[in-house]
């Protein structure tokens, strides 16, 4: 891979735009999720003539990359439930996979006003419940967890696969309010989902050719670098922190998909 002809080819920048992104992106979801709300507007504005599924696809490639280092690091220091972790797996990967293939056939754009008023009831609830994700509220039994933990993974894996900007704030969202997770906790548990559901999702967009590898591998090295960082400042300042960052993530998003809603 060299950097010059690729710098020729996409524009210098270009690639120092969608460096600087994929780093921030890869801090962000690293601590809360939400990357793809910066890293997929970042390709859709620097790669205007390039098909919406070779953007996924390559935005896909970079986001995996990043969580899957950010899914290792909070293991060292997190107690994962492996049982409940693998069932919630298994429904979001088949759930993914399935968004993936939904991709070419609906318009993602008929989504958009019902995800801003979840993200909008998301925000209020967030900023009402002061002590949410502090401390763990509850303890479900093993079958709530698996039932519980089996529709959260169909239901967010197939937004995954099919659209994802904020799937790593829904998981997180769903571990603190159903599961009663800390901040820290939940969003430890997103981080491992979330490598599932871009796997799987990844598995349609490369078997379909719709990726830039070159683009995509140098994002990924930005994304891997911002969420190294992000990860380390949410295990060392806990879920206020945590707390914080995720609602500015969510009042972002709700300004993203206003955007596009009203003015575009």
């Amino acid at each position: 891979m060299d950097f010059l002809s690729i710098a020729a080819d996409y524009g210098f920048i270009t690639l120092l735009s969608l460096a600087f992104f994929s780093f921030v992106a890869g801090f962000i979801d690293s601590v809360v999720g939400g990357g793809g709300l910066i890293q997929l507007p970042a390709l859709l504005i620097n790669l205007p003539n390039t098909s919406i599924p070779t953007l996924f696809g390559t935005n896909k490639i970079a986001a995996l990359s990043g969580t899957s280092i950010s899914a290792a690091q909070y293991s060292k220091k997190i107690k994962f439930n492996y049982k409940v972790l693998i069932v919630i797996a298994f429904w979001a990967a088949i759930a993914s996979f399935l968004g993936a293939k939904t991709v070419s056939y609906i318009n993602v754009n008929t989504l958009k006003p019902l995800i801003l008023v979840i993200l909008i009831l998301i925000a209020i609830y967030t900023f009402i419940k002061k002590n949410l994700g502090a401390i763990q509220t509850k303890k479900l039994s093993f079958k709530k967890m698996i039932i519980y933990g089996s529709i959260i993974g169909l239901i967010i894996g197939f937004y995954d696969g099919f659209f994802g900007p904020g799937t790593g704030s829904f998981l997180v969202l769903a571990f603190v309010v159903v599961f009663g997770f800390e901040f820290v906790e939940a969003s430890a548990y997103s981080k491992v989902i979330n490598c599932i559901t871009n796997i799987f999702a990844l598995i349609v967009f490369i078997k379909q050719g719709n990726y830039l590898l070159e683009l995509a591998i140098i994002m990924a090295i930005c994304n891997i670098l911002g969420n190294i960082l992000g990860t380390k400042l949410a295990l060392k300042k806990g879920n206020t922190f945590v707390r914080s960052i995720f609602l500015f993530i969510v009042i972002l998003m709700i300004i993203r998909y206003a955007y596009d809603i009203f003015y575009k």
